[in-house]
């Protein structure tokens, strides 16, 4: 066993090739996954793939000015210049055509970027006389095969990118997650735009002669996403992705000295395995992790029908036996929901007894309300008022503010349903110094004109005014007003609506 494990895992690290395999993709891998984590972020990913491709014609620009002007072959820096170069006119010409155009920027980048790579394979194809370049191995890349002089490229590059994320990591951050807020402190957003850019062209550059296009854009991506499901902190998240670029260059050589195949294309294997066994099991946003929350997870409807049923419940506090009979779940099912409700704070259990907190008071008399209003709308539009109990137990899920609050005005804001039970006041009760319509309040509340629009100036009422809520008139439609000074005013839908009062005194319902 220990001299199999000694071939294995010692052996290839002795190995020179190795050794510089591992330290240049390392290199690679670092300074991507950390650039990578302000990429995903913008959710610029396509661009990376774009800078990566559009290398070939810098390449292919060098190679011919350095054969041209020099009559030699191109060096690394020649190659680095042209491709920095053709980098530069690719993000230029995507903001171009995305500025001038009625396009979108993924679709300006899908243009552009191919555009550049064909004219790339066209120079090379058209002066293969003096082009040497291995489009194979331009795609691919050959990280057992990295030179002295791909190492120094690429440690300069991480060493000038690295120190441009550390200083402005502030700015970097603010304009990822906010860039309205950003510049409304006064940062140059557009500026700090370009010079991300820029290091990602930079990165791409450096990379790409070394490890190839797909393992670059591999390495851009996948180790800062891989993070992305374990952090919620960007600092920790760009630590962690390069953690895991490191560990995919490691374990993707050795499992390619393991099985004889191209180191490029072993570690984005790697990579990628790394990536779906985090998707797997991360305990926050992982696949395991959310079946375990949704097999955990009351459904909603279910929270809802025992709240309900708590609240209308003759019996207080009710006991479990009784709650049983007046939600048609399965006993077991039943029990969950309620130890689940119990730790979301909606109910309090003691012993076989339930009772709601004062949360799922709030949370009842929504649904309440929402269940009677649904009721009321469907006796007005004409259904059997046998049938409206079980129509409304169906439409009452649909409690969402905006809905039922225009479903209220819409019926006038009725306060009985057509059983004749109360129907429980708007969501928002409005308590003392809150600002509300004349028609939300109910008989007894107290309130002073704020404000008097023109549709209701005819009323008599002017700000600053006390009023006290009467009884309705007219089956509903009318509101009685009454003043300090005993003067009754009759107001209809329209003007109750738009007179507001800040109330005086607390809600009694």
């Amino acid at each position: 066993m220990i001299p199999e494990i000694h071939q294995a895992f010692v052996v290839p690290m002795q190995q020179t090739f190795f050794q510089k395999a591992l330290l240049g993709g390392s290199v690679a891998a670092v300074v991507c996954s950390v650039v990578g984590c302000l990429v995903i972020l913008r959710r610029m990913a396509f661009l990376g793939d774009a800078l990566s491709h559009a290398m070939i014609a810098g390449v292919a620009g060098g190679y011919l000015f350095m054969k041209v002007l020099f009559s030699t072959e191109a060096h690394a820096p020649a190659m680095l210049l042209g491709s920095l170069i053709a980098a530069v006119v690719t993000v230029a010409s995507i903001g171009f055509v995305a500025r001038v155009s009625r396009l979108k920027e993924d679709t300006a980048i899908g243009i552009m970027y191919t555009g550049v790579f064909a004219a790339g394979v066209v120079l090379v194809s058209i002066f293969r006389n003096y082009i040497h370049i291995d489009l194979v191995h331009f795609i691919m890349g050959d990280v057992l095969g990295v030179a002295d002089a791909d190492l120094w490229v690429a440690a300069i590059a991480a060493a000038l990118v690295l120190s441009v994320i550390v200083l402005f990591f502030r700015q970097f951050q603010l304009t990822s997650f906010d860039p309205v807020m950003a510049a409304s402190i006064g940062m140059p957003v557009l500026l700090i735009d370009y010079a991300l850019t820029s290091c990602v062209s930079l990165v791409v550059v450096s990379a790409v002669s070394m490890v190839g296009v797909i393992l670059v854009v591999g390495l851009l991506i996948t180790p800062a996403a891989t993070a992305y499901l374990l952090c919620d902190r960007l600092d920790k998240m760009m630590v962690l992705a390069a953690v895991f670029g490191v560990t995919s260059v490691l374990g993707g050589l050795y499992l390619s000295m393991w099985v004889d195949s191209s180191g490029g294309g072993a570690i984005m294997l790697f990579c990628t395995g790394q990536f779906l066994l985090v998707l797997l099991v991360a305990p926050k946003y992982g696949m395991l992790a959310g079946w375990i929350r949704r097999r955990r997870m009351v459904p909603q409807h279910l929270v809802e029908d025992v709240l309900g049923a708590v609240w209308r419940s003759k019996v207080q506090p009710v006991p479990m036996n009784v709650l049983v009979g007046l939600v048609p779940e399965p006993a077991k099912r039943l029990t969950s929901a309620v130890r689940s409700m119990v730790r979301e704070g909606f109910l309090s259990r003691d012993g076989e007894y339930i009772s709601l907190t004062r949360q799922g008071e709030s949370e009842a008399r929504r649904i309440l309300r929402a269940h009677r209003l649904w009721e009321t709308y469907l006796r007005h539009v004409g259904i059997a008022q046998e049938e409206l109990h079980s129509r409304a137990h169906l439409l009452e899920h649909v409690h969402d503010k905006d809905s039922v609050d225009y479903l209220d005005d819409l019926l006038g804001h009725p306060e009985q349903d057509p059983h004749g039970a109360e129907i429980p006041v708007n969501y928002t009760e409005c308590h003392p110094g809150r600002l509300c319509s004349v028609s939300t309040l109910r008989e007894g509340r107290r309130g002073r004109i704020e404000s008097v629009p023109e549709e209701a100036a005819a009323t008599d009422l002017r700000p600053g005014d006390e009023i006290v809520i009467g009884p309705r008139a007219e089956r509903g439609t009318l509101w009685t007003i009454s003043k300090l000074d005993g003067t009754k005013i009759l107001l209809p839908h329209k003007s109750a609506d738009a007179i507001q009062v800040v109330v005086l005194d607390e809600p009694t319902t």
